[in-house]
């Protein structure tokens, strides 16, 4: 599974980040980003949690 942020319109509020740090970090320049992909096995329910609790749904997980 793959991950992908809409870092256009992502409000840089870090849920994503502080749901699930082994995919999800703050950028440098303030949206936040993915930065494992493939998403590991064994957090792929925590990066979906993320994707949930995301408040402006920019996240995005397909196969």
């Amino acid at each position: 599974m793959h991950a992908s942020i809409d870092q256009d319109n992502c409000i840089q509020c870090g849920v994503c980040a502080d749901t699930c740090p082994e995919v999800f970090r703050m950028s440098d320049e303030g949206p936040a980003e993915v930065y494992t992909d493939p998403i590991p096995e064994d957090v792929l329910d925590s990066a979906e949690e993320a994707k949930d609790n995301c408040p402006v749904e920019v996240i995005s997980i397909n196969e």
